[in-house]
C-alpha cells in the first residue's frame, strides 16, 4: 500500500536527494505540540474497543466525506437510532473506502493498516471482516494500548488540548506512573471567555469556586486566569490555545474593559458585546503569556456547526466545520501594538484561509519578533497544503518563523502517519531549494531535522 519513494519528487537527481534528506530524520523522536488526543489514555491506559471505535466514529474527516456520499451518521454510529455493531459500522467503512482516492485520509487509513496493524493490501469489501478480526485482535493485546503505542511510535513530548475548568486528573495519574512518556497539557479557555459558549455564566461561576477569585469582576475573573495558568504550568503546559471565529483584537481602556465584562457577567449584552469581549480577551491573554511565558496559540476562521440540523441532532465535530475567510493584518493590530514587541510573548497563528499565507501571515512575522507561524491546519494537513505553506511562506518568513509540525489529532494511529507526510513533503521542498541553487546541500541537511522535530521544541518551548 506504501510506496518507498511516496511524495518524492518525479526528477531522479531531486528524488535521490530527497530520500537522502528523509533518511535522516525519518526514525527521529516525534514532538506533538498541539493534539486532541484524550488525556485518559495516558492516564488509565485503557484498551480501545474496536476498529470501528479507533478509525471511523471519532474522525471527523471520515465522517464528512461518507455524509457527502450519502451514508447516514446512523450508520456510522451516531444518534439515537445509531447502528451498535462496531462490525457493520467497520463493513460501511470499507464498502466506501474508495471515496478517499486521493485524499491524505486515504494515506493516513493505509500508513495506520501496514505499519501499526501489519496489513498488506488495501481496505475493501472483500477483506473488511478480516481485517476487523485482525485489528480487534491486536487491539486486546496490552502492546496496543495507548502509552505501548506512545512508545512503538517513538514520541518524545506529547501535549493535549484541555478546558480551563478540567482538574487534569488524567494527568496526575499519568505523572504518578512507573511510565516514563511526556505529556502535557494545554490551556484552552474559550468556554470560559466565549460569552456564546453554552453555559458561559455558569463556567464563570466554577471558575470562581475553583480559584477563589472574585469572577463577578473584572480584575477578579482576570486573576482567575491567571490562576488557572499557574496550575497548569505546575502539570507541565507551555502553551495556551484559542479557537476564536476571527482573530480581532481590541486593547480597550481599563474602564471600558469592566464595563463591558459587567454587560457580558450579567448576560445583558448588547450588539457586538461578544465579539468585542472575545477580541479584548486575545489581547489580555498575550499580555499574560508576555509575563508568564506560556506560548500562545491562535486557531481563528472556523464557521463551528455550519448545518444547524446536523449540530442539534447529532452535536459538535460531525463534519460541519467550514473555513471563512479572515484578516490578521488589522484583526491582530490591538494585541500587536500592546505587546507585539516583548521579548518573552510568542504567539503561534494558524489559518484555514490560506490566501493569507504570502498576504498577511509570512509578512507579519517577518517582522514582529512574537509572532510564529503554524503549520497547515486542518483541511490543509496534507501533501499539497504542507507544500503550499513553504511556497507561499518561506521567501518572506524563511523557515525560522515557522515552528515545524504537529499532527493536531484526536487519532493516536494517524500520528506517526501524519508526521511521516510532512517529513517526506519537507525533504522533497528542501531538495528542490538545493538543485535550484538557492540551497546549500549542507544547509539542507541541516535545516532537516529542524523542520522535523526542533522547531517545534524550541517554538513550544519543551
Amino acid at each position: 500500500m506504501l510506496h518507498k519513494d511516496r511524495l518524492f519528487p518525479a526528477d531522479p537527481g531531486t528524488r535521490d536527494l530527497a530520500r537522502r534528506l528523509f533518511a535522516e530524520v525519518e526514525k527521529l523522536p516525534i514532538v506533538s505540540p498541539h493534539g486532541h488526543t484524550d488525556p485518559r489514555w495516558w492516564g488509565e491506559n485503557p484498551h480501545f474497543s474496536n476498529p470501528a471505535d479507533l478509525f471511523v466514529v471519532p474522525d471527523h474527516y471520515v465522517l464528512r466525506m461518507l455524509i457527502s456520499q450519502g451514508v447516514s451518521y446512523e450508520a456510522l454510529g451516531i444518534g439515537e437510532a445509531r447502528e451498535r455493531d462496531p462490525r457493520k459500522i467497520w463493513r460501511t467503512f470499507a464498502e466506501h473506502y474508495y471515496l478517499f482516492q486521493g485524499t491524505p485520509s486515504r494515506l493516513w487509513v493505509d500508513h495506520a493498516l501496514s505499519e501499526v496493524f501489519g496489513l498488506t493490501e488495501r481496505l475493501s469489501p472483500k477483506n473488511a471482516d478480516a481485517y476487523y478480526d485482525r485489528i480487534a485482535e491486536c487491539l486486546a493485546k496490552p502492546e496496543f494500548r495507548p502509552r505501548e503505542l506512545y512508545d512503538r511510535f517513538n514520541i518524545e513530548v506529547i501535549a493535549t488540548t484541555d478546558g480551563a475548568l478540567d482538574d487534569l486528573h488524567w494527568h496526575q495519574q499519568a505523572r504518578d506512573s512507573d511510565w516514563n512518556g511526556r505529556v502535557v497539557p494545554t490551556y484552552r479557555p474559550d468556554a470560559v471567555i466565549d460569552p456564546e459558549a453554552k453555559g458561559f455564566a455558569a463556567a464563570l461561576d466554577t471558575l470562581g469556586e475553583l480559584t477563589g477569585c472574585d469572577t463577578g469582576i473584572w480584575q477578579g475573573y482576570l486573576d482567575a486566569h491567571r490562576a488557572r495558568r499557574s496550575f497548569f504550568r505546575e502539570m507541565g503546559a507551555t502553551a495556551t490555545d484559542h479557537g476564536h471565529p476571527s482573530p480581532r483584537t481590541a486593547n480597550l481602556a481599563e474602564a471600558e474593559a469592566a464595563a463591558l465584562f459587567a454587560r457580558v457577567r450579567s448576560g445583558k449584552l448588547q450588539a457586538g458585546d461578544a465579539d468585542l469581549f472575545r477580541a479584548q480577551m486575545l489581547t489580555e491573554m498575550a499580555k499574560m503569556s508576555a509575563d508568564d511565558g506560556m506560548v500562545m496559540q491562535l486557531h481563528p476562521g472556523s464557521y463551528r456547526g455550519h448545518n444547524a440540523a446536523v449540530l442539534s441532532r447529532y452535536g459538535a465535530d460531525k463534519g460541519f466545520d467550514i473555513p471563512v475567510a479572515v484578516n490578521f493584518t488589522e484583526g491582530l493590530k490591538p494585541l500587536l501594538d500592546s505587546v507585539g514587541m516583548e521579548p518573552d510573548l510568542t504567539l503561534i497563528l494558524f489559518t484555514l484561509d490560506e490566501t493569507t499565507y504570502s498576504r498577511e501571515l509570512a509578512p507579519l512575522a517577518g517582522a514582529y519578533p512574537g509572532l510564529k507561524l503554524g503549520p497547515p491546519w486542518w483541511f490543509h494537513d496534507s501533501y499539497e497544503g504542507i507544500r503550499r505553506f513553504r511556497e507561499m511562506a518561506t521567501e518572506t518568513a524563511g523557515f525560522f518563523n515557522t515552528v515545524g509540525f504537529n499532527d493536531d489529532t484526536r487519532a493516536l494511529c494517524s500520528i506517526p502517519a501524519r508526521h511521516d507526510v510532512s517529513r517526506r513533503v519537507d525533504s522533497a521542498f528542501l531538495a528542490e531549494l538545493v538543485v535550484t541553487h538557492r540551497l546549500d546541500e549542507a544547509e539542507a541537511f541541516e535545516l532537516a531535522p529542524l523542520l522535523a522535530s526542533g522547531l517545534a521544541k524550541r517554538g513550544y518551548r519543551l
